[in-house]
């Protein structure tokens, strides 16, 4: 039997075609972008087409598009901006952002004597938009609010534009990880001010060590790896043509068949909660996860009611990979952060388990891995 894959939030399948293009740029576009010979004009005219196609997903112009490692690097390249070149003094956040957000804040906190508060949220992970209200009243200085779109770990959703009608009514700049967003929900930056989003290819069936910066127009960006004048003069480093054109294949596949791919793994969703509730009736969710209104179709975050700290590995031993909090964190003796802001101390003493499915995902997967659970229960 085939061994069952349900880790989708920490990195995707990619896509055969995207593989193809990849493989095809690899043949075809040999060029350094940097050369002005026709190699590099090639490679240079098919990266700067993959930016303005991959701007129009998102209704922005391809200049304020910044190719990037990843979601990692694009947070940290976002983050060192505000504060080291456009005037940020203190960043509002939360205790249950990615660590690319929080390592990051705590790091200008120590070394540039920035301000960071977090925003209080309730036990299912919803900020509190009148505690951000009031953060943003209470103070005058210079201001970035830092909130992910949809959590990595329990899936909620933050409601964008209503954060970002707070950031604009008091003068703040607005940047959301939409790491876990892109791919999966449509979102035009047209409609509502966010000055600076992250994105990560490997998360929507993409190539890994691939991704890019939004930075609303206007905005000049300091880079953090010096070196050359690629990207704009905002990273250097010799541009990576065939992940870029991998995520640009992936990007037109995920809003190609976004409806289609969020139907069937909704229904796979809404297949595992039910068996997983008939399993046992005392089965919790962390966050809003079963709720589809609340949180992300893409993830659910079980609360088992027991303790069992063989249960990621015995599920592992049955070829069923799934996560213990984000695939940051594995291997680390750490537990999840963001569990660990939600759950009561009761809570904490149970197992907990992140489930996330993608398009590739089967119902005989799904029934395959309920049956191993009732076992193992």
């Amino acid at each position: 039997m085939n061994a069952i894959y349900l880790d989708n939030a920490a990195t995707t399948k990619i896509d055969n075609d995207v593989l193809e293009t990849m493989y095809k740029s690899m043949q075809e576009v040999s060029g350094n972008p940097s050369s002005t010979h026709q190699f590099g004009r090639k490679a240079k005219s098919a990266v700067e087409t993959a930016r303005k196609n991959i701007a129009k997903q998102f209704n922005v112009t391809a200049q304020e598009i910044v190719f990037t490692a990843g979601g990692t690097e694009a947070d940290n390249l976002i983050l060192k901006n505000a504060v080291l070149h456009l005037g940020v003094k203190r960043i509002i956040t939360s205790k249950l952002e990615h660590h690319a957000v929080l390592h990051t804040c705590q790091f200008l906190e120590k070394k540039q004597n920035i301000i960071v508060n977090y925003v209080a949220t309730d036990t299912n992970g919803v900020i509190n938009l009148s505690h951000l209200e009031e953060l943003l009243k209470n103070d005058t200085k210079k201001t970035l609010v830092s909130l992910m779109h949809i959590n990595n770990e329990v899936g909620t959703i933050l409601p964008l534009e209503k954060v970002s009608n707070l950031c604009k009514d008091n003068a703040a700049l607005f940047h959301s990880d939409t790491v876990q967003t892109i791919g999966h929900y449509p979102l035009d930056l047209s409609k509502f001010k966010i000055d600076f989003i992250a994105c990560s290819a490997h998360k929507f069936h993409g190539p890994k060590g691939v991704g890019f910066a939004y930075f609303r127009k206007g905005f000049g960006i300091l880079p953090m790896i010096h070196g050359g004048d690629q990207e704009r003069g905002a990273r250097s480093s010799t541009e990576n043509v065939h992940g870029i054109l991998g995520m640009e294949k992936a990007l037109e596949n995920a809003y190609a068949h976004l409806t289609k791919d969020k139907l069937h793994i909704e229904y796979v969703k809404k297949h595992f909660i039910k068996k997983l509730l008939k399993i046992n009736p005392s089965i919790a969710f962390n966050g809003s996860s079963n709720d589809f209104t609340k949180s992300t179709y893409t993830i659910v975050n079980v609360r088992f009611p027991i303790q069992n700290d063989m249960l990621l590995f015995s599920l592992d031993m049955a070829d069923i990979a799934v996560s213990g909090g984000s695939a940051c964190q594995s291997g680390s003796n750490k537990g999840s952060h963001v569990l660990e802001e939600l759950q009561t101390e009761e809570q904490t003493n149970t197992t907990s388990v992140r489930f996330s499915f993608s398009k590739y995902t089967t119902l005989e997967e799904i029934d395959r891995t309920l049956h191993k659970i009732k076992e193992l229960l």
